[in-house]
């Protein structure tokens, strides 16, 4: 099939999840996921008011964006801007004219579900500003963080302490590592008049959950241990964790695939009981079983267990082949 065609059913299926995205106040969603839908490494997103074309394996003929820029245009006419990633360390390679580069380069605003985020459609780090596929995961915290502390853990830009101090947090402590990320944050917290609830702790995830679960910080043999924030023995009543699929440190190392457990067990001792902790892993090769069963036997070591289990399901617009969405988020419930 032609990347007309491919685009075309694609927008077809997701004709409704658009109508019902303005119905709600949602200016950001993906409208291809090439992995899945036909063109590998191809991601088609709406952000605001414009489209992002971006790809990961093969760069696109000026013919085929012109192609995709017809087809999106018939649905919104928006600025359309095309990074090239098809490089081995994903930065964009090619370059835009004078007024689209001032313009990727530019703070805007998108919804989704009425809250507000900021955005750039190019920046200094890699990754975009709000993960679209985390949105039921935010839906989630929003509507279950009345009157309750949250803890936000590996933050990113705070999309999801945003979304519960909006949903009506007494409580938000984000802990990321990046300032860049954290600065983010502060300004989705201010967008939406949330900023009171929200705290913002630069620190490595390590010694800030070890900390917040009344555990000794420790860290990797033989390394010296850098300076970080104390932080008291505190519990929440909701615990997100989302971590990178790997990432080395002097106080541990975060490996998705072999070692869960080391981030779930200070993050889940530092879930109060009753309270919840929802976990995400983005890895397509752990399977969804063998990593609950894993949580399972962690949360049974700590002489504690699990009450209610809610598995989080990505939205329609993020397709997978078997029904299997490569991130995977479960909400505990902590006795």
């Amino acid at each position: 099939m032609s990347i007309n065609d491919l685009l075309a059913k694609a927008l077809h299926q997701r004709a409704q999840l658009i109508a019902d995205a303005k119905i709600n106040n949602t200016n950001c969603f993906r409208v291809f996921h090439g992995t899945v839908e036909g063109i590998n490494g191809l991601n088609i997103d709406r952000y605001g008011n414009a489209w992002l074309i971006q790809t990961f394996h093969q760069t696109l003929s000026d013919d085929e964006l012109n192609q995709i820029r017809a087809a999106l245009s018939q649905i919104d006419p928006l600025v359309v801007i095309y990074n090239d990633r098809s490089n081995k360390n994903s930065r964009i390679l090619n370059p835009l004219d004078d007024t689209l580069e001032a313009f990727a380069n530019t703070e805007q605003q998108m919804q989704e579900n009425g809250i507000h985020f900021t955005s750039k459609l190019r920046h200094e780090g890699q990754d975009p500003l709000l993960f679209l596929d985390m949105r039921a995961g935010r839906e989630y915290v929003q509507a279950n963080s009345q009157d309750k502390t949250v803890l936000n853990l590996f933050s990113y830009t705070c999309g999801i302490g945003t979304a519960a101090a909006v949903g009506g947090a007494s409580r938000v402590m984000n802990v990321d590592f990046s300032s860049f990320a954290l600065a983010a944050g502060r300004k989705n917290a201010q967008l939406n008049g949330v900023e009171a609830v929200c705290e913002f702790v630069q620190s490595d995830a390590f010694p800030a959950m070890r900390q917040l679960a009344g555990m000794p910080v420790g860290g990797r043999r033989n390394q010296k241990l850098p300076n970080y924030p104390k932080l008291p023995q505190t519990q929440f009543d909701l615990v997100f964790l989302d971590p990178p699929r790997f990432a080395k440190s002097p106080f541990g190392t975060v490996d998705l695939i072999n070692d869960y457990q080391s981030l779930f067990k200070p993050a889940m001792l530092a879930t109060k009981s009753g309270g919840t902790i929802v976990c995400c892993n983005n890895v397509a090769k752990v399977d969804r079983h063998t990593w609950f069963d894993a949580l399972s036997r962690c949360v049974e070591k700590q002489g504690r267990k699990i009450s209610h289990a809610t598995w989080l399901a990505c939205h329609s617009d993020f397709p997978s082949f078997d029904g299997n969405h490569p991130l995977k988020m479960v909400a505990l419930q902590i006795a």
